[in-house]
């Protein structure tokens, strides 16, 4: 493979590395007071859900989410965060890419009417794709100085 500037691995290394910093970008902005002590996040993804042109979607959210909001508010929001510090250490990141790629099609599938969210969703989902295929943690990460994966 021919690159300019930097090897092909050191450019996955930094398309991974970017894709966590998005993930951790997420993760700053989110009003975590709200999400954890009034429940926000969840409540207006229980708004969405109700709305949902797909039973399946508004039967699995009351199936999975609303019994537990507060569980689930921790459950989204340290997700992203673990996702997005595990690609930029690039520390178990096979898994870090798999936890965010779920997470993109869950955020897809829920605001399937949003076409603003769904163009960052199918683009992170597509970058997590390419960066575990092309095992992105082979360069610049605690995987490849571990001589994990």
């Amino acid at each position: 493979m021919d690159s300019i500037w930097l090897t092909g691995a050191q450019w996955l290394a930094l398309l991974r590395i970017g894709l966590g910093l998005w993930w951790l970008e997420s993760w700053r902005h989110k009003d975590k007071k709200g999400w954890f002590e009034r429940g926000t996040g969840i409540a207006w993804a229980a708004d969405v859900a109700a709305k949902h042109r797909w039973n399946a979607v508004r039967s699995g959210f009351e199936t999975v989410v609303a019994p537990r909001p507060r569980t689930m508010a921790y459950i989204v929001v340290y997700a992203e965060l673990a996702v997005g510090l595990g690609l930029v250490v690039g520390l178990l990141t096979p898994v870090a890419l798999v936890g965010g790629l779920l997470l993109n099609v869950l955020y897809f599938t829920l605001m399937i009417h949003d076409w603003a969210e769904q163009g960052q969703n199918a683009m992170m989902g597509l970058i997590s794709v390419v960066a575990l295929f092309a095992m992105s943690w082979q360069k610049w990460s605690l995987d490849a100085a571990l001589g994990l994966f």
